[in-house]
């Protein structure tokens, strides 16, 4: 099979691999698409944190934004999973710890990470090994392109959750990409009035063909009374930013990370008498987005702005726009798209 391999920071190559068979209890899945997402650019420059902590080496294959259908299983695995469209979840539990048995696998000490730590490979190739644990299957109502979103979708709902907010109260999203405009489209969903913080330099007309009326940068933001504010950025000041926003006795979400150290004054915090919660992995929403996927209560589609075949990634990672992308923020990849241009290449 064909598969996007980065072999050291800027370098990578479309090598031709043998396909994987299906272990015990896991699962062999055709993969349809796949999301392009900002772990995998730092992955490809070399800034992720987890090189530096020895949890990832490369060589590695990314990619853990994916949807596709089940080809073989393994031994102990259900046979009727075979032919089903499924999406899977990227964090893996060691399945013992006291975290895995209290259902947060997710921030298990030893887990792998699709694509991502632990050397467990991810989807960009034609085919992905998971265990079938890791499974949620696909309704008919969500194609491969909604598929790939459901990762990402699960982290925002998970941070939208958190705000904690009833119709009509007032939110205000810092970082419109695509995991702000996500956790922007939960909200709007739930009956909040959403409010977006971009760049000084970045542009509205995107976040107002969604349907987002109220777009600000730091000039131009009113003064009202947030009632969450949700940081979705990967500036190191805005956290703190977030915190003198919020309402008295609000909330603030934080799922953006910097790439340095960034910090809030717990002062504020305690006298504003606010509540400050971390969101990390879409593991305990998956099941929630697909369903609101389906019932089209939220449609993501339009922050997709192209789909490229292996060969485009290493350009995509490196910073290049797809000629005719549209305006949305996410590059979904086809493994299937073949093209003729598979050697290895170093990013200057």
């Amino acid at each position: 099979m064909r598969a996007f391999v980065l072999t050291a920071p800027g370098a990578y190559e479309v090598q031709e691999l043998p396909a994987p068979m299906a272990a015990p209890g896991e699962v062999v899945v055709d993969v349809e698409r796949v999301g392009v997402c900002g772990t995998d650019v730092e992955f490809f420059t070399g800034a992720m944190a987890y090189l530096h902590q020895g949890h990832s080496t490369y060589p590695m294959r990314p990619g853990h934004e994916w949807a596709g259908r089940v080809a073989a299983v393994g031994e102990g695995v259900d046979a009727g999973w075979v032919g089903r469209r499924v999406m899977g979840d990227t964090m893996l539990g060691c399945g013992g710890c006291r975290r895995c048995l209290r259902g947060r696998q997710h921030v298990c000490e030893k887990r792998q990470e699709v694509g991502i730590r632990g050397a467990r490979a991810g989807a960009l190739a034609e085919r992905l090994a998971v265990p079938a644990s890791s499974l949620h299957a696909l309704p008919d109502s969500v194609d491969a392109v909604l598929g790939a979103l459901v990762e990402p979708g699960g982290n925002a709902l998970r941070a939208a959750r958190a705000a904690d907010l009833r119709a009509g109260d007032r939110a205000l999203v810092v970082g419109p990409g695509t995991i702000g405009l996500l956790v922007a489209m939960f909200l709007r969903a739930w009956g909040a009035e959403v409010h977006l913080l971009d760049r000084a330099d970045g542009s509205p007309t995107f976040a107002h063909a969604l349907g987002f009326e109220h777009v600000w940068d730091e000039r131009s933001l009113p003064d009202l009374p947030f009632d969450a504010v949700v940081d979705a950025s990967n500036a190191a000041r805005l956290p703190g930013r977030a915190l003198e926003l919020v309402e008295p006795a609000g909330r603030v979400v934080y799922i953006g990370l910097a790439g340095e150290p960034s910090g809030i004054d717990t002062r504020a915090l305690v006298l504003k008498d606010v509540t400050a919660v971390g969101i990390l992995s879409a593991s305990p929403g998956l099941g929630a987005t697909i369903r609101a996927y389906a019932s089209g209560a939220v449609d993501p589609r339009p922050l997709v702005a192209a789909t490229v075949g292996l060969d485009e990634v290493g350009a995509v990672l490196a910073g290049e726009r797809p000629q005719g992308a549209g305006p949305g923020p996410k590059i979904h990849v086809d493994p299937r798209s073949s093209q003729d241009s598979g050697a290895g290449r170093r990013c200057p």
